[in-house]
């Protein structure tokens, strides 16, 4: 198919983090992940958001699901009856969420678009990312090929690293992976949490107490980025005040080209509980 024939769909789930004005500019689908409370199922980012999350613990711990099969099904539906020929799917790493599997289920039977779906390995804004990357450059008329290779050299830039609260949220959530220590805590060791090579999380390094754990994460974006070009994407998850706190600190380093800032999905915070933070950063 010539380039010029090309209609190229982006699709991400509602985990990458990417805020609201992103997904608008570019028309971006977005499948849903659900928050679900023993009384009512909410669709996540749409009919709940992540403070009301937080102010219904601990009393309330929901459980979260992928977004349903039906939902993906009516979404590739909608992007057949708009006139698209490919679709980049962009997903949350299969070692922390089907998503990836199921939309794998759903399109394998297509043939009347081209379809690509992938796992990033990585969540929140380290998808985001790169979802923000494919749209500027479907935007840019870059082809579908263009597009996906571009898409995974920079897949191996991401840099994500997270500090929470606690560790019972993951714990519970049966997502506490490679990060353990029950004497980790009691010592008040916080862990610097990031993602394997197999998207799954692990414990990058510790650091005691809070302040000093946030000292960690800044120290991470400087270190590693420290005479190259770079993006950057500070989350939170009900820590607003210190999410600022560190922007104001790494906003006017010379080599940072971009900065966002964004609240992590309800569907992420029910596994991390109140007070994340968090830095997401790659090489431009």
């Amino acid at each position: 198919m010539n380039i010029l024939q090309e209609k190229i769909a982006l699709l991400c789930d509602s985990m990458c983090d990417l805020p609201r004005g992103f997904i608008e500019k570019f028309n971006i689908k977005v499948v849903s992940a659900r928050v679900i409370y023993p009384q009512y199922e909410y669709i996540d980012r749409v009919d709940i958001q992540p403070e009301e999350v937080y102010a219904r613990m601990p009393q309330e711990i929901p459980t979260t699901a992928m977004p349903p099969l039906q939902e993906i099904q009516e979404i590739f539906d909608r992007i057949r009856s708009e006139g698209f020929t490919h679709v980049l799917a962009v997903h949350i790493s299969s070692g922390l969420s089907g998503t990836f599997q199921a939309v794998k289920l759903i399109t394998k039977d297509i043939k009347d678009m081209k379809v690509e779906v992938i796992d990033t390995k990585t969540l929140s804004m380290g998808t985001g990312w790169l979802v923000l990357d494919a749209a500027r450059n479907i935007a840019n008329g870059w082809s579908f090929e263009k597009t996906l290779e571009n898409l995974k050299k920079l897949q191996n830039k991401m840099h994500l690293y997270y500090v929470i609260e606690t560790l019972e949220y993951l714990r519970r959530g049966g997502r506490i992976g490679l990060v353990a220590s029950m004497l980790g805590e009691f010592l008040h060791l916080k862990p610097i949490i990031s993602v394997n090579l197999e998207g799954k999380y692990f414990t990058f390094c510790k650091a005691k107490g809070r302040k000093k754990s946030i000292e960690k994460l800044i120290e991470l974006v400087e270190q590693s980025m420290k005479d190259k070009p770079f993006n950057l994407a500070i989350l939170h998850g009900g820590a607003k005040a210190e999410c600022e706190a560190i922007l104001e600190r790494l906003r006017n380093l010379p080599n940072l080209r971009e900065v966002i800032t964004s609240d992590i999905s309800p569907a992420l915070g029910v596994h991390t509980g109140p007070g994340l933070l968090g830095v997401c950063f790659h090489e431009v």
